[in-house]
């Protein structure tokens, strides 16, 4: 190998893709065409940098099975960072076995990570954590060192672990230092401000108060009666009621729990769960009917009990009754949750990430755009979504696997 070429191999490693392109930028050789490819990814153009790698993947002869691996774990990289996650493990498992077998374990373990965050990504938290914990962070580069801590950070974010959450990031903060890669400080400052950032809202006996994710673990522990208006489910301690799938149920739920300790009249409750400004006594035999629904969803842990004008909710044993709201109430949150970290989005990744169908994401964005909260880029299969970061808010209780739920 020449020396421009390991050159420009030691300027990435750095950080540093202009530096690089100096070197390699008039070069169509394979190894020139993969450092520029990367390069390229570096530099934000993911596009670009795909045919770049495909090219010098193709390039490489079939004796230089290490390249091409490189090259395979590059694109996936890529795909990763553009939320491509429709792509399978498959390849990028025959490439990591392929740089384990020829002593490449630096690259190796980059693809084994690459493996872990999609798994993250895609709310996939028991086995993210578990691939992660076959890896000693202690016999690896800086740089992967950063990386294996932002994993385990996320995965304890996503837990309401805050204490390992904090663990990790002050590991990945002097990992990073010590590595002085700035793409990858940014990366780090970025997933630390999630801890001091407000993840929901306590509202409890007319009054509401901002909570950060420490004080959401907490409020989870403590022996208060949650209406959870982020992840759609009713708590208690260790027995959480999920009401995702019955929208009408968590509205009564909510409802109740916002008067609480007073009751709510018949009339509001149907406004609220059925979004009818008039009241019939058809209305009312319904009401009657999801009320019935709720109170066996929640035996054992409440009761829900007529009075003279509606209903009122009584926690069994007694506690005092709070609803934990979202930071900013939003049509379509759960999709802007993910748009809110600065990448771009196609709808098949968002899809698979919510686990919901592509139809129901592209009706959700199609709002979104109406309302100009996202914006569109590229055209048919490349189109992508995004938007910029909201300040001053976190939105990880929205992300797969922020609460667990039976």
């Amino acid at each position: 190998m020449d020396s421009l070429i390991i050159a420009a191999a030691r300027a990435l490693s750095a950080g540093d893709p202009l530096g690089a392109l100096k070197r390699v930028a008039l070069r169509d050789d394979a190894p020139a065409l993969a450092l520029r490819g990367v390069a390229m990814a570096q530099l934000g153009d993911y596009e670009r940098a795909k045919v770049l790698l495909k090219r010098a993947r193709r390039a490489f002869g079939s004796k230089e099975a290490v390249a091409r691996a490189r090259c395979l774990v590059a694109e996936a990289e890529i795909a990763l960072v553009s939320r491509d996650l429709a792509w399978t493990a498959e390849s990028l498992d025959a490439a990591r076995a392929t740089l384990e077998a020829h002593g490449d374990h630096d690259n190796a373990i980059h693809a084994r990570y690459l493996e872990i965050r999609r798994l993250l990504l895609i709310g996939r938290i028991d086995d993210a954590e578990r691939a992660l914990d076959t890896l000693n962070p202690a016999s690896l580069t800086l740089m992967s060192r950063t990386v294996h801590e932002l994993i385990a950070f996320g995965i304890a974010v996503r837990r309401l672990d805050t204490r390992s959450a904090v663990v990790a990031i002050e590991r990945a903060k002097r990992a990073v230092r010590d590595a002085g890669i700035p793409a990858l400080e940014a990366e780090v400052e970025s997933a630390s401000a999630v801890l001091t950032s407000p993840a929901a809202r306590l509202v409890a006996r007319g009054e509401e108060r901002g909570l950060l994710l420490a004080d959401v673990e907490a409020l989870f522990a403590s022996n208060a009666f949650v209406v959870d208006a982020c992840r759609h489910a009713v708590r208690r301690q260790d027995r959480i009621v999920s009401l995702a799938t019955r929208p009408v149920l968590f509205a009564l739920a909510r409802a109740l729990g916002e008067a609480w300790p007073g009751d709510v009249s018949r009339d509001v409750l149907i406004a609220r769960a059925f979004g009818s400004k008039f009241t019939d006594e058809s209305h009312r035999a319904r009401l009657r009917v999801e009320m019935a629904r709720l109170r066996t969803k929640l035996r054992g842990i409440a009761d829900v009990s007529a009075t003279e004008r509606g209903f009122a909710l009584t926690p069994r044993p007694k506690a005092d009754v709070v609803v934990l709201a979202r930071p900013v109430e939003e049509e379509h949150a759960s999709v802007l949750a993910f748009l809110y970290d600065g990448e771009s989005w196609s709808s098949s990744a968002l899809a698979l990430a919510l686990g919901v169908s592509q139809r129901t994401v592209q009706r959700a964005l199609d709002s979104l755009v109406a309302g100009r909260k996202v914006q569109a880029i590229g055209r048919g299969r490349a189109r992508r979504w995004m938007t910029s970061p909201v300040p001053g808010f976190t939105t990880a209780l929205l992300l797969p696997g922020a609460v667990a739920i039976d």
